[in-house]
This record gives C-alpha cells, sequence and structure tokens, in this order.
C-alpha cells in the first residue's frame, strides 16, 4: 500500500523528493546517499512495482513486502550465469530484474497482475 512507501522511507534512510502523477498510476521517488527508488502506486494505493538505481542495489526485503520471502526462495534456486550482468528472477507473482556494473546498478521489481491496464512493463524504469 501507499502508506509502505513511509516505512521504505526509513528502511533505506531514504527522503521522498519527488512525486509524479502520470496516466492512470503515481510514482514516488526516494532518494538516499546511495541509491534512487521509484515506487509506482496504483489509483487504489497499491505498489505494484519499483524501479532503482545507483551505487548500490536496494535491500529488497522492505522495499518487496510480502514478496519477499517468494522472491528470497526463488533467488536461492535460481542458477547465474558467469559474466552475465542481468539478472531475472521471476516467481508466479513477482518479477525482479538486476542489471548494471559498479558504481551504477540498476534493476527493477514489479507484480504483473497489478500493473494498470493500458500500462507496459517498458515503463517501469
Amino acid at each position: 500500500m501507499e502508506d509502505s512507501v513511509v516505512s521504505d522511507e526509513t528502511a533505506l534512510v531514504a527522503k521522498r523528493v519527488s512525486k509524479t502523477v502520470r496516466n492512470g498510476y503515481t510514482v514516488q521517488e526516494l532518494r538516499s546517499d546511495s541509491v534512487i527508488v521509484r515506487e509506482y502506486i496504483a489509483p487504489t494505493g497499491v505498489v505494484f512495482a519499483i524501479a532503482w538505481n545507483g551505487l548500490i542495489h536496494p535491500d529488497l526485503t522492505p522495499l518487496l513486502g510480502s514478496y519477499a520471502d517468494e522472491y528470497e526462495t526463488a533467488m536461492r534456486h535460481a542458477s547465474r550465469e558467469p559474466g552475465r550482468r542481468h539478472r531475472q528472477v521471476e516467481t508466479n507473482r513477482v518479477v525482479v530484474e538486476k542489471w548494471g556494473h559498479m558504481r551504477n546498478l540498476q534493476g527493477r521489481a514489479y507484480v504483473p497482475a497489478l500493473i494498470p491496464s493500458g500500462m507496459s512493463v517498458d515503463e517501469i524504469k
């Protein structure tokens, strides 16, 4: 829920720096010393996606909320290809992608079932 943005600010030791209303959803940006996180919020108040970029990948546990355990289990069972800088983990309910290189790490996580109609996954960035 949108209320989780407040707890994410605390978990990331971040400040909310912007709020942008787009066609069918809102994006709230949180900024810390090491990462910028954008949270995508449906009109119902549900956070359906996050995206980030920065010096580090953020701790996804607080950001993924109820999807965190499912993601962690999938990560433990996912194989890693040597030399690949892009990693995607897809479970029954959530997709998490990470990529980048040192000092420019990026990623996104989203719940396909919650993405507003008419919105493309490519808008989550």
